[in-house]
């Protein structure tokens, strides 16, 4: 049995030499075995050490040769991360078959494979729930105010997770605290030290009463699901979170505070408060009998437009821009990310795309009306970061009201379509955009319309040829329309 020690539970360097070379050299799963440094039960009857170097074992041919899906690193990495005592064992296996089957990792109905990945799952779940349900508590040292916190992860990720705490604390000096490891932040290094235990925590704040407090005033008796609260925030995680003291006694309470609820008659409105929600709401409604007169109106109706959800979550919403009397209009999708934060459309790398395009064809901008399909950015949060989300049909008939109305007053010669999503907009169907792209389209008022493909699909495509043949594509189709507006 040849016996690879580890320096830690979450050595994944060290697995990582030590599995090559053990692979390497030929060593089968079955006589190959990884153990901790300092482990309980490290040493065997017929263990024999192996030294974890590449370069004891095989030829330099070999090893160059020998090469692993990028997938199976970063599986690797996460499955090592979980309490399973045979995890080093699994990913073995699954190495040792690598070299013969080069997409095993894709095959999830594998026995192994699906073991593998149902415990990174796991780990990523672990590590969600502890962004989740870290509570810090305020403490004091030598350089000042510090924030501690106490946790107990159902796997090793604190190492994974603290740099989301550090992104998102970046100015407090705190330390996070586990069975497993510490991590600790000065608001310039995050480093990590041993392991701790619970009484090297604060036990409590002053801050605590406050969010006991605030907790309990927005503990809602009337949506209680007991099932749903407890698939959230597992009871395993109830003895390290200050407010789930409250829980057993606010859902014992819930059913009479429901019925206080009902009994309560509602307060009367404030008149000047429904006097402006009407108004907006008007200005928003598919169906109002007064139509906006002109753009400003418009502009004022998407900022009120509560047809689709998607106002809960971008900054503001974006209506086109451009003269009221273009010859040309041009529709995209939806508002980007800079689009959102600016409120104008096509400012951010797409619109450097479509500018330099119609320059290119002979087209002014300034001569243009650009605006999109859909006014309000729909996203989806990755960090800091928010990416785009294509909008569904229910959304681009919510918002087609507002083209429509764009249409109408600025009544251009041609409707220019970018991309599917505008397509559908104008069309009612969802169109084939290569294949029907600078044809002359009658659309349903009667007006002239034409398809092409949006800019953002020329800065997706790999490489440069691509781009670069794709680029003269959308020339061609800028050229076309100008020539049908005159």
């Amino acid at each position: 049995m040849k016996t690879a020690v580890l320096a830690s539970e979450t050595d994944f360097d060290g697995w990582r030499v030590a599995a090559r070379a053990l692979r390497l050299a030929g060593v089968e799963p079955v006589a190959a075995r990884f153990v901790v440094a300092g482990a309980d039960g490290q040493g065997g009857l017929f263990d024999i050490p192996y030294s974890a170097h590449p370069r004891e074992s095989g030829d330099e041919r070999n090893r160059d040769e020998f090469t692993v899906p990028a997938a199976f690193v970063d599986l690797a990495r996460d499955v090592i991360l979980h309490r399973s005592a045979d995890r080093f064992d699994l990913m073995y296996r699954l190495l040792w078959r690598l070299r013969d089957e080069p997409d095993l990792t894709k095959v999830v109905s594998d026995r192994d494979v699906a073991d593998a990945m149902e415990r990174a799952r796991n780990v990523s779940r672990s590590s969600h729930k502890m962004k989740a349900f870290v509570r810090f508590r305020q403490t004091h040292d030598a350089h000042g105010e510090a924030w501690v916190a106490w946790f107990e992860p159902a796997h090793r990720v604190v190492e994974r997770t603290a740099p989301f705490f550090q992104r998102r604390f970046t100015t407090m000096r705190w330390s996070i605290l586990t069975p497993d490891g510490s991590a600790h932040w000065d608001t310039e290094t995050l480093s990590f030290g041993p392991p701790a235990t619970r009484d090297m925590a604060p036990a409590e704040d002053e801050i605590e009463a406050f969010w006991k407090t605030y907790y309990a005033s927005t503990f809602n008796p009337a949506r209680l699901k007991l099932k749903t609260m407890q698939g959230e925030m597992p009871k395993s995680y109830w003895k390290n979170l200050p407010e789930a003291a409250l829980i057993p006694g606010l859902t014992a309470a819930s059913q009479g505070r429901t019925e206080a609820m009902v009994a309560t008659p509602a307060p009367a409105p404030n008149a000047r408060f429904m006097r402006a929600v009407a108004r907006d709401l008007h200005a928003a409604r598919p169906d109002a009998e007064v139509v906006p007169a002109d753009l400003a109106e418009v502009e004022r109706g998407v900022q009120a437009c509560r047809r689709c959800p998607l106002y809960r979550d971008a900054t503001q919403g974006v209506c086109g821009e451009g003269p009221k009397a273009a010859r040309l209009m041009i529709v995209g999708e939806q508002p980007g990310d800079q689009e959102d934060l600016a409120g104008r459309p096509f400012v951010g790398p797409a619109g450097q795309v479509l500018d330099e395009a119609l320059e290119e064809a002979g087209v002014d901008r300034v001569d243009v009306y650009v605006t999109n399909a859909v006014k309000h950015f729909k996203h989806e949060p990755r960090g800091k970061r928010r990416l785009h989300r294509t909008p569904d049909a229910g959304e681009v008939t919510a918002c087609r009201w507002w083209l429509d109305a764009e249409r109408r007053l600025v009544q251009p010669k041609l409707v220019l379509a970018l991309g599917a999503t505008a397509g559908l907009a104008l069309l009612g169907r969802k169109p084939a955009v290569i294949r029907e792209r600078g044809q002359a389209l009658t659309l349903d008022d009667g007006s002239v319309g034409m398809l092409t493909v949006h800019p953002a699909y020329l800065l997706r495509l790999p490489d440069r040829a691509a781009q670069s043949e794709a680029r003269r594509a959308f020339v061609e189709d800028l050229s076309a329309a100008r020539h049908l507006i005159g």
